[in-house]
C-alpha cells in the first residue's frame, strides 16, 4: 500500500527521505485519481525497500500541494534525494511511472 503524505509528514518522509520517492497528488472526489489509485499501491509493492511510493490529498494537504504547484490532478512528481525531478499531469500507465522511477534508482 501505499504511504500517505500530510503537510506535518512530506518534509521528513519526502525531501529527507534519500533516495526516490514517488508522489501522487490527488482527491477522494476525482474520477482520474480513482483510476490512478491501485497503479500507485501496486508501485508501492513492487519497489518496496526501493523506493518511497505515496499520496498527497491535496484537500487535506493544501500546503504542499501549494508550495508544487499542483493545479490538476493526478499530478504525480518524482524526488530523488528531496528534490523534485520529474512531473507528470494527469492518469498516466503503470509503465510510464514504472520507467520513470527505474530512471532515478
Amino acid at each position: 500500500m501505499a504511504t500517505h503524505f500530510t503537510d506535518q509528514n512530506f518534509k521528513k518522509d519526502v525531501l529527507e527521505h534519500k533516495g526516490v520517492a514517488l508522489v501522487d497528488f490527488f482527491a477522494e472526489w476525482c474520477g482520474p485519481c480513482r483510476m490512478m489509485a491501485p497503479i500507485i499501491d501496486e508501485l508501492a509493492t513492487q519497489y518496496s525497500g526501493k523506493a518511497v511510493i505515496g499520496k498527497v490529498n491535496v484537500d487535506d494537504a493544501p500546503a504542499t500541494a501549494g508550495t508544487y504547484g499542483v493545479r490538476s490532478i493526478p499530478t504525480i512528481i518524482l524526488f530523488k534525494d528531496g528534490e523534485a525531478m520529474e512531473t507528470k499531469v494527469g492518469a498516466v500507465s503503470k509503465k510510464d511511472l514504472d520507467d520513470m522511477i527505474k530512471r532515478y534508482l
